[in-house]
């Protein structure tokens, strides 16, 4: 992979950190704005912590539905990172990166479910 190809990926690996953020932060504000107006979160005193629960207070435009998809966005940005970093260093045919990356990717995917279990 030449110089170029390398700038042109680190230049889509700051694009997408960029996007993910400033869509969570929308996505947030959005929930905050819905918050602020409705005067609750739609689910009382506890808050949606399944992705079903999230789903279906998203169609029903329930503030802490549309907070929590705000916050497990700006999770996934990161990890997406991950996942471009993954194709970028198997451009390189650095694998010694890859193997380390997509350790980190597994013990990323393995600690999110491992958290979405306990938290339930």
């Amino acid at each position: 992979m030449n110089k170029q190809e390398m700038n042109e990926i680190e230049l889509i690996i700051g694009k997408i950190l960029r996007v993910g953020v400033i869509i969570s932060v929308a996505v947030m504000i959005i929930g905050l704005a819905l918050l602020l107006i409705q005067g609750n979160g739609g689910y009382g005193s506890q808050f949606p912590t399944t992705f079903a629960a999230i789903g279906r207070g998203l169609l029903q435009f329930k503030p802490d539905a549309i907070l929590m998809l705000g916050i497990f966005l700006l999770i996934l940005t990161p990890v997406l990172r991950v996942v471009v970093s993954i194709y970028a260093f198997l451009k390189e045919k650095d694998y010694l990166y890859v193997y380390i990356t997509t350790f980190v990717l597994i013990i990323l995917a393995f600690a999110m479910i491992a958290g979405y279990w306990i938290g339930r």
